[in-house]
């Protein structure tokens, strides 16, 4: 589908009229749709110009098989074009190598001897400044997450997952050239005691860091490269120190350092301790949040780096649960790593919304009742965690914030709160719930969704899933007293578990709609959806909607079949599609 183009359109025009649902007329609804994310906004982030607009389904498959690196595509449509290009680019070989190695210790995939002596090879040549033009540098962030892996591997990894007689060999062949170009830094993290390599060296026992702060975090990253952990108090006081970063992926600190601090503690498995510290460490940034007067406020913590398959729904779940005064706080990124798939801000922005909201902007579009919903950036209300960014792509796999920055409350509310998170990897569910009691709020959901987001599926369960919780696993708890207190004060809570099946609410079973990154096809599903266009993903947007009020015990949800009736009533009479109208128009006057 071709994307429209009004050129004498501007945000300050009306929206293009859509039909009510009473007319049952979707022939040109796509076209509709299609003009009302393609005019010509004159804001000062969005204009979209006709040469800007490629086919919607110019899918992943279709860039490989064209030859397209999609790094390269600046078309707003597709989830790759909204990395920054002021990140470096990270070295793909290095990069594929932290893939396997940084990483848990029953998922580690050690190096063959021919992988590590390449990957060897790329950063001997690339500190002697000897790569191909076609190369990329290697840089300290890779080269700290890479050699804490293997420092971490080498020291307390099970056998399985410790070097390979592959990577023993090369490292024995490589490392006496490779001591004599490697930084101080970079010998500390790979062999911090002096004692892993065969050729014996003092520069890791003997290395402190330059300056307080760096000191600091060298003394922290001992602990963690010896496969131990820090308390509380230390890892706050790490990032305190050492974020923001001041820009890209320098800071304060050597990178080198912080990757291998961030990517350490992921391999061996966060603490609660350190956990909580990674969620409430920057709480207070930007002061005290808002309170919103709304009578409930449902936090949203949606993966950051989002869908690079499936139809993500959680925006148009939020704009149905607002017509019933169920409020909605989104929050995350335009773009982040590892997936780089669709996220919220794509499609907000894509619309034409404003996506540079600050919480007290964010406070009032919860408020006001022709919207009842907002979305965050983690670069207005978060900006030390938002300096990562950058980092976290050259580190190549997720760091503990990638847990923590899900339970987040960036705005709070004057009545009840609370959050849904999804996850992927069993064991981060209890986690996330542990994070959320932490947080104090009425309710904690977890939901492992398709692609570890927050969307259940009615498709059919496959007889031949994969080990682990299935798709669909929902776990939290809920209050039994309203209004309550905290946890340490005796609130009694009554924790459940459900893997929900759709069929036994009356849904067909049906697949998924792919987007492969587009994110005008992501919308399209979504808006059709809200206008009523019966089919999988209007079921998938009931369903979650429906499922999340009944499993939070939001007023009214009491009854599951009530809970999914609410929802289709706020999508058949069109109300849920003027709240995403009105969003778009309000996000630019809140003051």
């Amino acid at each position: 589908m071709n994307s429209l183009l009004n050129p004498n359109s501007n945000f300050s025009s009306p929206f293009p009229s859509i039909p009510t649902n009473k007319h049952k007329n979707f022939t040109n609804f796509r076209d509709q749709i299609s003009l009302l994310i393609s005019t010509d906004r004159r804001d000062s982030s969005v204009r979209w110009k006709r040469s800007s607009i490629v086919r919607s389904d110019l899918d992943s498959t279709t860039i490989d098989q064209l030859g397209i690196p999609e790094s390269s595509l600046r078309n707003p449509a597709i989830s790759t074009s909204y990395r920054s290009s002021d990140i470096p680019k990270p070295n793909q070989t290095l990069l594929e190598a932290q893939a396997r190695v940084c990483t848990g210790p029953t998922q580690t995939k050690p190096l063959s001897e021919e992988q590590a002596y390449r990957v060897l090879d790329t950063i001997l040549r690339s500190a002697r400044g000897e790569l191909k033009d076609d190369e990329e540098e290697v840089s300290r962030a890779q080269l700290g997450a890479f050699f804490a892996a293997m420092t971490i591997r080498a020291n307390c990894f099970p056998e399985a997952t410790q070097w390979s007689e592959g990577e023993k060999r090369a490292m024995n062949t490589l490392w006496p050239r490779l001591i004599r170009e490697l930084p101080a830094d970079i010998i500390f993290i790979a062999d911090p005691e002096g004692s892993i390599m065969g050729v014996g060296t003092s520069i890791g026992p003997q290395f402190v860091g330059n300056g307080t702060t760096e000191m600091r975090l060298v003394g922290a990253l001992r602990e963690v490269l010896a496969g131990g952990h820090l308390g509380y108090e230390e890892v706050q006081g790490v990032l305190r120190d050492v974020l923001p970063l001041e820009k890209g992926i320098s800071g304060r600190v050597s990178e080198s350092l912080l990757s291998a601090f961030l990517i350490g503690q992921r391999m061996n498995r966060e603490t609660d301790r350190e956990l909580k510290a990674y969620c409430l460490a920057f709480d207070e940034e930007l002061g005290p949040p808002p309170i919103a007067d709304v009578k409930s406020l449902t936090h949203y913590g949606e993966p950051y780096d989002g869908n690079t398959r499936y139809f993500r729904s959680t925006l148009f779940v939020a704009a149905v649960r607002a017509c019933y005064g169920e409020a909605s706080l989104l929050h995350g990124v335009e773009w982040m790593s590892p997936k780089g798939g669709i996220t919220e801000e794509q499609m907000l922005k894509f619309m034409g919304a404003n996506t540079h909201l600050s919480p007290f902007q964010a406070k009032e579009l919860l408020e006001d009742e022709d919207v009842g919903f907002a979305y965050l950036s983690l670069r207005e209300a978060r900006p030390s965690l938002y300096s990562l960014q950058a980092l976290r792509e050259h580190i190549k796999k997720r760091p503990p914030l990638a847990t923590a920055e899900k339970v987040q409350q960036l705005v709070r509310a004057s009545g009840r709160e609370a959050i849904v998170a999804g996850f992927y990897h069993g064991g981060y569910e209890d986690s996330l719930l542990m994070l959320m009691r932490r947080r104090g709020v009425h309710s904690g959901l977890v939901v492992k969704g398709e692609e570890g987001a927050l969307s259940m599926t009615t498709r059919v369960r496959s007889l031949h899933s994969s080990k682990g919780l299935p798709v669909n696993y929902c776990s939290g708890f809920r209050s039994l007293s309203y209004p309550f207190v905290s946890e340490v004060d005796g609130v009694s809570r009554e924790s459940f578990s459900v893997e929900v099946n759709a069929k036994d609410y009356g849904f067909e079973p049906t697949d998924t709609p792919r987007t492969d990154r587009s994110v005008l096809r992501n919308i399209e599903l979504g808006l059709a959806a809200l206008h009523g266009e019966k089919g999988p993903a209007y079921d998938r947007i009931v369903l979650n909607a429906g499922m999340v009020d009944h499993l939070l015990g939001c007023d009214g949800a009491e009854d599951i079949s009530s809970a999914l009736e609410r929802a289709r009533e706020a999508i058949d009479s069109g109300k849920a599609l003027n709240r995403i109208l009105n969003y778009i128009k309000i996000s630019h006057k809140v003051k």
